[in-house]
């Protein structure tokens, strides 16, 4: 166990060992390439990490370590996406990758770490996504991807806070109880000052002050490609470091691991998100090159040091603003617009199927059915053209979308249904 397998264009350390598989040929001439790209670790994954990173030797660290700090003095950030099914080990991984930067030695840096399941509250997690699509109202927009979406402006708003050298502004639309837990996730790592400005305006005080990179790593499942998109975003919009690790580990294994949890989730959900989720595809969005998929989280001496390498060319090749790239945007747009049609499309298959659902449970006559499920296909149809149509850049405006289609259904079926004595839904 230890050997990697190189998979395109990230720069390995000298003194690696490089192991190369079978669909890997010509990743050494690769490897020269700006130093970007995605590794693979080909290990098995039997269970979660007990004593996270091992030490390297002090030669490795020297190699991998960050270029010193530029005279402007301006603090350097990163974001690392640690992405994965649940309880394949990102939470061990990313506490064990927090100590193991934490006691570098000079150049040193901080990392904090952002874990999702401790920031949402339980209820974020009552309405899992299913294949039945059994949430009622917004089956795809369910609370979790709410709490994920204000999390996200939280973060924007620490990292406004810290770029500037400000304090940290509470945003005016929050989650109150939220809120405290992103604070309080900070300030206990020191990013935050406990000492508040101004409690009426509920402002922070940003601990600035030191001159060492800081990672923020963010923990949470991440399974589709376009929620790590979202974060690339971010760290582009403000021009920071951005890289992924991945953690691909058999499904067998975190089902398993995630029994003995003190509250599981339930064995379907992890099934179906593992036949949802997308695995980190250079080849295919250029923004992923700096992206490692670990096929073990039991990290020794030389995933240690493939994960700091990795870290470090982000590091020094932080993203570009793509302000005048009307190129870039063009495509940004395509893809939020995309996910936010396929988002809505989910949407309204679930509602229509819960109507049709309702309506056979009810005895209703074959014919009438017919004509309910023709109207209701046509509504939808006519939604998504209608979306289709427009310059979609808003998950808000998704959710209107949804509540207008709802409402739109609730009129079929009325309509349909008006010569009959008695009310389909009447519970």
């Amino acid at each position: 166990m230890g050997n990697w397998r190189h998979c395109a264009h990230v720069r390995l350390l000298a003194r690696m060992r490089v192991l190369q598989g079978p669909a890997c040929s010509g990743a050494n001439d690769s490897s020269t390439r700006k130093g970007r790209g995605v590794a693979s670790a080909v290990y098995g994954c039997p269970r979660a990490p007990s004593s996270g990173f091992s030490s390297p030797d002090a030669e490795a660290l020297a190699v991998s370590g960050a270029a010193p700090m530029a005279a402007t003095g301006i603090r350097r950030l990163g974001v690392c996406v640690l992405c994965g099914l649940p309880a394949a080990g990102k939470s061990t991984l990313a506490r064990a990758l927090r100590d193991r930067l934490q006691r570098r030695e000079d150049p040193g840096w901080d990392c904090a770490l952002l874990t999702y399941d401790d920031l949402m509250p339980l209820e974020a997690f009552n309405q899992p996504e299913t294949e039945a699509g059994q949430v009622a109202q917004h089956p795809l927009l369910s609370r979790w991807k709410l709490y994920r979406h204000e999390l996200l402006v939280y973060l924007e708003h620490f990292l406004q806070a810290l770029i500037n050298g400000d304090h940290l502004y509470a945003p005016l639309n929050r989650t109150e109880a939220t809120w405290k837990r992103f604070v309080s996730c900070f300030k206990e790592q020191g990013l935050i000052s406990s000492e508040i400005h101004d409690a009426k305006s509920c402002h922070y005080l940003i601990n600035a002050t030191a001159s060492r990179p800081l990672y923020l790593v963010l923990d949470d499942n991440f399974y589709y490609q376009s929620m790590r998109y979202e974060v690339y975003q971010l760290a582009r919009k403000y021009s920071l470091s951005f890289c992924q690790l991945f953690l691909d580990c058999p499904l067998e294994s975190c089902l398993q691991r995630n029994c003995l949890r003190s509250q599981p989730l339930p064995d379907e959900t992890i099934c179906l998100m593992a036949r949802k989720i997308e695995v980190p595809n250079p080849e295919k969005n250029t923004w992923e090159q700096n992206s490692l998929i670990l096929k073990s989280v039991e990290c020794t001496s030389e995933d240690n040091l493939q994960v700091i390498n990795l870290l470090a060319t982000a590091l020094e090749n932080p993203e570009k603003q793509a302000e005048d790239n009307t190129e870039q945007k063009e495509t940004d747009r395509a893809i939020c617009a995309a996910s936010i049609l396929h988002q809505a499309d989910q949407a309204f298959r679930r509602i229509v199927s819960q109507i049709m659902k309702d309506v056979k449970d009810k005895h209703i006559c074959p014919s009438k059915m017919k004509i309910l499920a023709e109207e209701l296909n046509k509504l939808k149809a006519e939604f998504l053209e209608d979306l289709r149509q427009r310059n979609l850049q808003s998950n808000e405006f998704v959710t209107n979308t949804i509540t207008s289609f709802q409402q739109a259904t609730d009129n079929i079926v009325k309509k349909v249904f008006l010569l009959n004595e008695h009310t389909v839904f009447s519970s």
